[in-house]
């Protein structure tokens, strides 16, 4: 079978949270052409002037964010008491469901480097109960 690219897209660089410097992938202009796919940050940065301001706490509601630090640290807390860290290597995954507030601190390294997804959740699922999980080097086989 031959598969055909039916789409292609370029990302931009921008800023977000308290002026996080990142590459957008996936936007609101790609939703229609990729939902569940909502969104898709890149960030990769060896100066954390391009971070460590952090996305201060804000809401979520009918979602799901996944985020990968390859390189760095990210420092999650929320509304339902979470409280953690992940870093090199390992995973954050947070279901915003019924809705949640969160933040996230990106600490200074020597290099932050990951990507963050959000997913779009099924109709049936969008009031789920907020959940939070990361996954942690010793998890991940």
């Amino acid at each position: 079978m031959e598969r055909k690219i039916a789409t292609s897209v370029q990302g931009f660089a921008t800023r977000d949270g308290a002026g996080v410097s990142l590459v957008r992938v996936l936007s609101n202009t790609t939703v229609k052409e990729f939902d569940p796919f909502l969104m898709l940050d890149s960030f990769d940065s060896r100066n954390p002037k391009d971070y460590i301001a952090g996305f201060p706490l804000h809401p979520h509601r009918g979602i799901e964010t996944i985020s990968y630090i390859y390189q760095g640290h990210m420092i999650h807390q929320d509304s339902l008491g979470n409280k953690d860290q992940i870093e090199d290597g390992e995973i954050q995954w947070m279901t915003a469901g019924s809705g949640i507030l969160h933040e996230e601190r990106l600490p200074a390294s020597k290099r932050m480097l990951g990507v963050q997804l959000w997913l779009n959740l099924p109709k049936k699922d969008k009031f789920t109960h907020p959940k939070y999980l990361s996954i942690h080097k010793d998890q991940i086989e």
